[in-house]
């Protein structure tokens, strides 16, 4: 389901005039299309279900973990499955991301860290990206966000365990009301395996995002 680009054009016109200001002067003139624009964009996921970025999977062969930096994908490598050896973790680090606080509609932006055990076939690296592109790509909380992407995780992997930490600035905070320029908001998500304490203790420390959630 795509956004009403004509609606939301109408819409950013009378917002404009009910602050008072002429949506036809120089400097406004194009701002309702420019906004339609951008709302296409950031609201691109709308929808649809993220779970679907992870419909191509493949059945690796045995090796025993791995950890991957989303900044640098060129030296990951995925986490095997098979040769009758326990499943390992794997885990994904840093993937940024930007959303819109339904709330106020202003943006907030961080990093994702993604874990999973496989329970036989793996995704590709980029379909975890996308699974948090997509998730993020519309009106959200952070704790609903987080718990969007584990469950995609879980049900297009049938994966027995996942692991996703959010750590985000918002903008309804730093832009308004207290005004923390310095404050971000961490959240997790656990399923099967990595619910368990020790475990999730260990695989968060293994994506590095104890900050905020206790060293």
């Amino acid at each position: 389901m795509s956004v009403d680009r004509d609606r939301i054009e109408a819409a950013v016109s009378e917002l404009l005039a009910a602050l008072g200001d002429d949506p036809a002067r120089e400097g406004l003139e194009q701002t309702p299309r420019r906004v339609a624009e951008l709302y296409a964009e950031l609201f691109a996921g709308v929808g649809v279900d993220p779970a679907d970025a992870l419909r191509s999977t493949f059945d690796p062969s045995p090796v025993s973990s791995a950890t991957a930096t989303a900044s640098d994908p060129a030296t990951a490598t995925d986490a095997r499955v098979g040769g009758g050896l326990p499943a390992q973790p794997v885990l994904l680090r840093d993937i940024a991301f930007r959303s819109v606080c339904e709330h106020h509609l202003l943006p907030f932006e961080g990093v994702a860290h993604v874990a999973y055990v496989p329970s036989g076939r793996v995704a590709g690296l980029g379909s975890i990206v996308a699974v948090v592109e997509s998730a993020s790509s519309r009106l959200q909380l952070q704790e609903r966000l987080t718990d969007d992407i584990a469950d995609a995780l879980e049900r297009a992997l049938d994966a027995r365990g996942v692991l996703v930490v959010l750590d985000a600035r918002h903008g309804c905070v730093t832009a308004r009301g207290p005004r923390q320029t310095g404050s971000t908001t961490v959240t997790l998500s656990a399923r099967g395996s990595l619910a368990e304490p020790a475990a999730r203790a260990e695989v968060t420390a293994l994506l590095g995002a104890t900050r905020g959630l206790g060293r």
